[in-house]
């Protein structure tokens, strides 16, 4: 997942190996459910890939189980929740998103149930099953719903605090858990976790790195690197919420910052990089250079994640490179 400079650099300034955040998701879900009889989770031929097999044994009266049947995992969570059970619906994020749209828009938020979905595996985690099976589009597309928050954890800390807000909202939520460790992004104790804020995980004003999700460390580890290399501080803030989305922050980004680097494992057609830009445009501040990095309108190459995020430049090395060409033309 990262070079040996990466890793170097990632040791050096302390950063703690973590768990994946599906694993963190399983043992919250274990949690809640020793104490809420309420908590249920539904899942689609996908107790194992979401790592509920644990859960589905300790609580077995606390798990459905609907079969490769995406829009009926949607729907019968729709139906539990609005029966007052707190319903995860866990299902790869490609096939939960694609599939079950229709059932996401009218089912749960239009109708308002406070249902959790849950996309696992999700991004280009699935690495060379390719594009049948990864998930690309889903912050475009369910950005585009009204009344459903869209949240994507960026490491451990963020993947409990999220499960646990959503249990507690009473709102429709989807939240996406890729498969790889991750490593602590820290802070934690500095910052109180909430829907609409994001987090601040370096400060520095000669450019921002916005990122989402498993991009936050390398966008972390590109900032140290130009520090070490350049002399440049940069800022890195975590959108684990897409939706609501945090404008204040973006904005202070782009009025203190000289340029701005978002950072996602999503196309980066609908995703954060045209959220940031839709919100500094719409403030009219056009000072600050701008710069997407994500998955381009292509269907990817064929490799791991590592592999895919290296193509991409979504990694320290190459968020390092694209940071660095656009300061000389915006200076």
């Amino acid at each position: 997942m990262y070079s040996a400079a990466a890793a170097e650099i990632a040791a050096e300034i302390g950063l703690a190996k973590g768990k994946a955040n599906l694993e963190v998701f399983a043992s919250t879900m274990e949690e809640m459910a020793a104490s809420d009889r309420n908590v249920v989770a539904v899942v689609s031929d996908s107790r194992g890939s979401g790592k509920l097999a644990p859960f589905g044994k300790a609580y077995p009266d606390q798990l459905v189980e609907v079969g490769i049947a995406e829009q009926n995992l949607v729907g019968v969570s729709a139906g539990l929740a609005s029966a007052g059970k707190k319903v995860f619906a866990v299902s790869p994020s490609c096939f939960l998103t694609a599939r079950s749209l229709e059932q996401i828009k009218n089912d749960v938020a239009y109708s308002d149930n406070p249902v959790t979905l849950v996309g696992i595996s999700s991004g280009v985690s699935y690495g060379a099953l390719g594009t049948t099976h990864h998930s690309l589009h889903d912050f475009a597309a369910l950005r585009a719903i009204n009344n459903l928050i869209v949240v994507c954890p960026a490491d451990n800390y963020e993947a409990e605090q999220s499960v646990r807000a959503a249990a507690a909202l009473e709102k429709p939520v989807f939240i996406r858990f890729g498969k790889a460790p991750l490593y602590s992004l820290g802070k934690e104790s500095e910052q109180a976790f909430e829907f609409g804020k994001a987090r601040l995980i370096r400060e520095g004003n000669d450019l921002a790195f916005i990122a989402t999700g498993e991009a936050v460390i390398h966008a972390l580890l590109a900032a140290e690197k130009l520090k070490r290399d350049e002399g440049l501080e940069a800022r890195v803030l975590s959108v684990h919420s897409l939706k609501p989305f945090d404008s204040e922050a973006v904005l202070s980004a782009a009025r203190e910052c000289k340029a701005i680097v978002t950072v996602e494992e999503h196309m980066v057609n609908g995703g954060l990089g045209e959220a940031c830009a839709a919100t500094i445009l719409e403030a009219g501040i056009s000072a600050c250079a701008f710069r997407r990095v994500g998955i381009p309108d292509e269907y990817t190459v064929t490799g791991s994640q590592a592999d895919i995020f290296r193509h991409y430049g979504i990694s320290m090395e190459g968020l390092a490179e694209t940071a660095k060409a656009l300061l000389s033309k915006a200076q």
